[in-house]
């Protein structure tokens, strides 16, 4: 599998992550996408996951379940910025079955910029900003 993600994660598939179906619980591959998210915010801090009042925070999301996901396996989950907005990241995370050598979920997240101290939207901090366009270029605009 190529990647030129700006996040990779690669993660075991649990036994405790199935269902009485006998597969991964959808909830599963949201918590694999917000791991996924958790690598970003880190990346976008240079390594470190403090932020000041300004936070990342999830605004929405969806999730296409493709393939069902069953024990053992492992998964790689991809993250990419797909659109930068002015309080607004658009993101797309791929779920990845080595097990099957496919894509079994798509999921799309937007974050926003928040002020924790005076609980409103705030525009992106100029350091994230230039994490995603050092990684993309200045397409993302």
């Amino acid at each position: 599998m190529k990647n030129n993600s700006y996040v990779t994660l690669e993660l075991p598939v649990q036994w405790g992550d199935m269902d009485a179906a006998q597969h991964v619980n959808n909830t599963v591959y949201l918590r694999w996408v917000e791991s996924a998210r958790i690598k970003m915010f880190q990346k976008m801090q240079e390594g470190k996951f403090e932020f000041g009042k300004i936070v990342p925070i999830l605004a929405w999301q969806e999730c296409k379940y493709i393939f069902p996901v069953t024990f053992p396996d492992q998964v790689v989950i991809t993250l990419d910025v797909i659109e930068l907005m002015k309080d607004r990241i658009l993101c797309e995370g791929k779920i990845h079955s080595k097990k099957h050598e496919r894509t079994v979920a798509i999921s799309k997240t937007l974050l926003m910029a928040f002020n924790s101290e005076e609980s409103k939207k705030e525009p992106l901090p100029e350091a994230w900003q230039k994490s995603f366009t050092d990684f993309y270029g200045s397409s993302l605009f």
